[in-house]
């Protein structure tokens, strides 16, 4: 595959998940519009596409939203195979991203470091 076709393809299937999630057309309670799509993997024989999810409600927000898409998945892989123009729809998997919360964590953990070493 393609490495430039691949990169084409993430970005389209982010950019249509996005908008769906947005125009409030995936109906699950679970999913909120304020949840962010931080990171679209495809295989590289795009039959499978992981999409990694963030929230600003949290850890118990972002495990309810990934619940939820990952439950409306099929409804979005055919809305988006009718807009795609592909041989095949990659099937759609909604993974937690928790990274901006982890690297929060190492900031703090680094700022308190440096604030140790400054009394000494």
């Amino acid at each position: 595959m393609n490495e430039i076709r691949l990169k084409r393809v993430e970005s389209l299937i982010r950019e249509k998940v996005s908008s769906l999630i947005m125009l409030g057309d995936v109906k699950d309670p679970r999913v909120d519009t304020s949840i962010t799509l931080t990171r679209v993997r495809a295989s590289r024989d795009l039959t499978s596409a992981r999409i990694w999810v963030s929230s600003f409600g949290g850890e118990e927000a972002t495990r309810r939203a990934v619940t939820g898409l990952n439950n409306a998945a099929g409804f979005m892989q055919s809305r988006i195979g009718r807009e795609i123009q592909m041989r095949h729809t990659p099937k759609l998997f909604f993974m937690a991203d928790n990274s901006i919360r982890e690297g929060l964590a190492v900031n703090r953990l680094i700022d308190e470091a440096v604030s140790l070493k400054n009394r000494d």
